[in-house]
């Protein structure tokens, strides 16, 4: 076959293959790819033991070339804002994303939506989830605690560092703040299911929300005031009222 028959990789190929070719690069590429939630500088320069200065050359380069996404959370503070990274929608998976999740999970929304299933539904199948995730809560603080579950069960404390821990591994970015009269408001700074949230709220919506309940319900020490999906006057947070002390 004559050279010029060959394929040749487009210049937006080759340069996404040139910029993962440096080995700081591709260790920061790594670590986007493996994470749920978009990440700061800081954030990746503390996982690898670089200077945030080190880091951030790197980032824009993986920006130029169309690999990563910024999102810009305000300081609300003298400064310049904070700048979070995550990969592109169509950025090479380097075989680390398990893509066929995506496509999978849409496809199953468009299923439950023909078929008629509702946010009834959702939040049931939600909530078995978060009671399996409270109880697996529950178990790993008793055992790093060495007491037993049944001591821990009802502990605000444990409940609430629970659940914020849960959330932010599915990528959520949990916030929280606790008022005088005992109630939680925890926010979702990032949603991994945007997308799918954006086309059908009451579902995807209504699975988080049962498996906060559900994971609550299991742990004790809280329970679900009210849920704020994304369609909410307040959206993607809820108040907790927790359990006096």
């Amino acid at each position: 076959m004559p050279e010029a028959d060959y394929p040749r990789p487009t210049a937006p190929r080759l340069a996404v293959l040139k910029a993962l070719g440096d080995n700081t690069r591709y260790a920061i590429y790594l670590e986007l790819a493996r994470s749920p939630r978009p990440l700061a500088t800081a954030e990746i320069a503390e996982t690898l033991d670089l200077h945030p200065n080190t880091v951030r050359p790197h980032l824009e380069r993986m920006r130029e070339v169309g690999l990563l996404d910024i999102e810009t959370e305000p300081r609300g503070t003298v400064g310049r804002p904070q700048h979070r990274y995550s990969l592109c929608a169509d950025a090479p998976s380097l075989g680390l994303e398990p893509a066929t999740f995506p496509v999978l999970a849409r496809m199953l929304l468009r299923v439950a939506a023909a078929g008629g299933l509702g946010p009834e539904e959702a939040v049931e199948a939600g909530r078995d989830q978060g009671v399996v995730d409270g109880a697996t809560a529950l178990a790993v603080a008793a055992e790093l605690d060495g007491a037993d579950m049944d001591d821990l069960l009802g502990d605000t404390g444990v409940c609430l560092e629970g659940l914020l821990a849960r959330l932010d591994a599915l990528g959520f970015d949990p916030a929280v703040a606790v008022d005088a009269d005992g109630t939680a408001t925890v926010a979702f700074a990032h949603c991994p299911f945007r997308e799918l949230a954006e086309t059908h709220p009451e579902i995807v919506c209504s699975l988080h929300q049962g498996l906060v309940e559900g994971f609550v319900s299991a742990a004790g020490g809280a329970a679900v005031d009210e849920f704020h999906p994304l369609t909410d006057r307040t959206p993607c947070q809820v108040d907790l009222a927790l359990s006096p002390s």
